[in-house]
């Protein structure tokens, strides 16, 4: 398997992608969530939205993070609109986002031109809880396909998963769980293409590779570039992988 990581803007990058050369979109884009007014959303770094007060660790920002929801959506769907004109028919894209988000992520990919076709739920048994109200314990993961799925594929994938963010070597403020990933990137035909814009550390990247896919990777922040770089060059020297739950 092989990787290629654009270090810059997505948009910028996206642009150049040869037409039908994805076979999967899967991406983890910046909410410009989190918070009650428009101010709370765009004045705040990513730390101080997805990052409890006291938590131990001390992982770097990332940028991305100061649209409203409207802006939002607009750049979002440029960003779809692109990944949509690189893809093949059949690609699947699957965006996640929090519970803010997941109306405006679908306007933005059924705008782009993709299918809508589902939510899925990614339950966080270990999640915020909510004094007075329901607990906040799931993320979702809106997708979309380009033209209708491949029916000649014999593939039944969940629709819905259950993990923990990562805690052992936890490397950035939102990293994804990889045994959720490697189920995720299984929507691509083998030896296809995955394409994540906003590769942050990588782990859209690692499960690609270990699940015998190419992957495509964009990342704006040079520090997180650097520790996706060194993940995914890492892949490519070992020959079997154990998972013993959430791993970094």
């Amino acid at each position: 398997m092989s990787y290629t990581l654009h270090r810059g803007d997505a948009l910028t990058v996206l642009k150049t992608l040869p037409d039908e050369s994805i076979h999967a979109v899967i991406t983890d884009p910046p909410y410009n969530s989190g918070g009650r007014t428009s101010s709370d959303r765009t004045s705040r770094t990513a730390r101080a939205k997805y990052v409890t007060t006291g938590s131990a660790h001390d992982l770097q920002n990332f940028p991305g993070e100061n649209r409203d929801q409207r802006s939002y959506r607009s750049w979002l769907t440029a960003l779809l609109t692109e990944a949509y004109r690189a893809a093949t028919e059949h690609t699947v894209a699957m965006v996640f986002s929090d519970w803010r988000q997941e109306p405006t992520t679908s306007d933005a990919l059924q705008m782009a031109g993709w299918t809508w076709s589902g939510t899925i739920p990614w339950i966080k048994p270990a999640s915020r809880p909510r004094k007075g109200g329901f607990k906040q314990s799931a993320e979702f993961i809106t997708w979309g396909v380009k033209g209708g799925l491949d029916k000649t594929r014999n593939l039944y994938l969940p629709g819905h998963f259950t993990a923990s963010q990562p805690r052992k070597d936890r490397v950035h403020i939102t990293q994804k769980p990889v045994e959720i990933m490697r189920k995720l990137v299984q929507i691509c035909p083998e030896d296809g293409t995955v394409l994540d814009p906003f590769t942050g550390s990588g782990t859209t990247g690692v499960a690609a590779l270990r699940e015998g896919r190419h992957f495509v990777g964009v990342e704006l922040s040079s520090h997180y570039a650097d520790i996706a770089e060194r993940r995914l060059r890492a892949e490519l020297t070992q020959d079997d992988f154990i998972l013993a739950g959430p791993e970094a």
